[in-house]
């Protein structure tokens, strides 16, 4: 895999690119829609495509559970598998594990846990991880990391930054072992942890570039730490990733926050929020966010948003849109959901023209201010 800079901010430190993938071209910077279990939540492919979306995130962990990796890489791999033609990138099952697990007791080993589904035993080491990603083909596979919760002590912190750079080299040393067994290179991404210790981060950082070929996260942020702490963090360690890799903010997805670390040099995203929110009715727009729900569209017969990218925008009223989720029609989710990624896709692609055009500084400056968040 292959990163390419092509423009840069003169007033902040916001950068367009391309990464070069065997499955395709992604620019940067890029939010990556959420395919938990192999699908973007009502979505087929070509609907994604044609949202403009150039890469989805698997989850390793539930795709493990359900349906299995064997299962996948017997289909060929997640590509085919889902019938998914553009890149794909799927996490360690790391915070999963940490999050969903009903029990989990770690060790430098790794960390044994209970399925969220049914209870049953299982252990994820970095080679566990690192065998099942290889098992479903993602063009980048993340490292198995420790992601505490962002209230812990230093001590903690501390101890998780010393697992996961462990772990780390055990993942790297393993894939050297193990090359890709399909046709396609898996390009490796360390994640950067230490919570919210300027140090520790600092350290984190030094301890993995080594384990970097071309890209690394930010991880064990929005979990629970202060939103001044997570973006002071990511300011940081945007200071000390290499410039010539992108760089990966895991599981942070608001708008505001996509554009502020945007400015700080973050070039990829990935976030349930565009879906989530959508099931719930919360349609993103750029005059701000429409609760569909709410009682004043019971007569509302105007578009829902004329200016969205997706034709559902212009297609259906607000009248409509918030009778089908009165009556619990699945239409509904849809509609809503595929407008939020539409909104998402719009979003990327105008800070990348901004930044191109020299104009990014201005005009975040005037989107947090319409966004009420300075």
């Amino acid at each position: 895999m292959q990163f390419t800079l092509l423009h840069s901010d003169k007033e902040t430190s916001a950068r367009t690119g391309i990464l070069q993938t065997d499955h395709g071209e992604i620019q940067t910077p890029v939010f990556m829609p959420v395919g938990t279990l192999g699908a973007v939540k009502t979505f087929s492919p070509q609907e994604l495509k044609a949202l403009s979306t150039e890469i989805i995130l698997g989850n390793t962990y539930h795709l493990y559970l359900r349906p299995g990796d064997e299962i996948v890489k017997n289909a060929g791999g997640l590509h085919d598998f889902i019938s998914w033609e553009g890149p794909i990138l799927t996490d360690s099952g790391g915070f999963q594990v940490f999050s969903l697990a009903r029990l989990n007791k770690i060790s430098d080993e790794g960390v044994e846990f209970q399925s969220h589904l049914d209870g049953s035993s299982h252990l994820f080491t970095p080679e566990k991880s690192m065998n099942i990603q290889r098992n479903l083909g993602a063009d980048i596979i993340m490292a198995f990391d420790e992601c505490p919760p962002g209230n812990v002590d230093k001590k903690v912190a501390m101890k998780a930054v010393e697992r996961t750079h462990k772990w780390t080299e055990t993942c790297v040393n393993y894939l050297k072992e193990y090359p890709p067994i399909y046709n396609w290179n898996q390009t490796f991404f360390p994640i950067v942890q230490g919570n919210v210790y300027p140090e520790l981060r600092k350290q984190s950082i030094q301890e993995l570039c080594s384990f970097s070929t071309c890209g690394m996260a930010i991880g064990g942020l929005a979990v629970g730490e202060e939103k001044s702490a997570m973006l002071e963090m990511v300011h940081l360690c945007t200071e000390y990733l290499p410039l010539e890799q992108p760089r990966y903010l895991m599981g942070v997805g608001k708008p505001s926050d996509l554009v502020k670390t945007i400015a700080m040099g973050v070039d990829m995203f990935d976030c349930v929020i565009p879906t989530r929110n959508g099931r719930n009715g919360h349609i993103f727009t750029e005059d701000g966010v429409i609760n569909i729900k709410n009682g004043k569209y019971k007569n509302n017969y105007s578009p829902v948003d004329e200016k969205s990218d997706s034709p559902f925008g212009s297609q259906f009223s607000k009248a409509y849109v918030r009778h089908l989720f009165n009556v619990n029609e699945i239409l509904g989710v849809r509609i809503s959901s595929a407008l939020n990624i539409a909104f998402y896709m719009k979003l990327m692609k105008t800070i990348r023209s901004k930044i191109e055009a020299g104009k990014f500084g201005k005009w975040s400056k005037s989107f947090l201010k319409k966004w009420g968040d300075e």
